[in-house]
């Protein structure tokens, strides 16, 4: 059974990652929770993001924007597969891969590309 949302259901979601997305980890795994986010798996983090406010998606449905970032901190050298979103407390809000894996190295910064958080329009 198909089902329809309003872009207001969808942008509650949204609207949550962009009052409360202010921390962004690059990690080495695809983190599931806060924990894994900001410590398990993270290899550095950039602080004080402002995402963007919901809008139309590229293709359908709605998305945020994180900025692209260019002085991100490292703080452990090894490869990055992924990034994760949270508040920099407790809440963790997303994680995703990399469009690329990278390597990096403990005391250098990283960049990353904006990224595109979509909740897609139901089939």
């Amino acid at each position: 059974m198909a089902s329809v949302f309003a872009d207001q259901t969808m942008e509650e979601g949204l609207d949550f990652a962009d009052v409360n997305g202010t921390r962004i980890d690059i990690t080495n795994a695809l983190a599931t929770d806060f924990t894994e986010a900001t410590s398990t798996f993270s290899l550095g983090q950039k602080t004080g993001l402002n995402t963007g406010v919901p809008e139309d998606g590229a293709t359908d449905g709605r998305r945020v924007i994180v900025p692209a970032i260019t002085d991100g901190t490292v703080d452990l050298s090894g490869t990055a597969t992924h990034w994760a979103l949270t508040d920099g407390a407790t809440l963790f809000i997303a994680s995703q891969t990399l469009t690329g894996s990278v390597a990096v190295t403990s005391g250098n910064t990283f960049t990353l590309d904006a990224i595109s958080i979509t909740i897609r329009d139901s089939t």
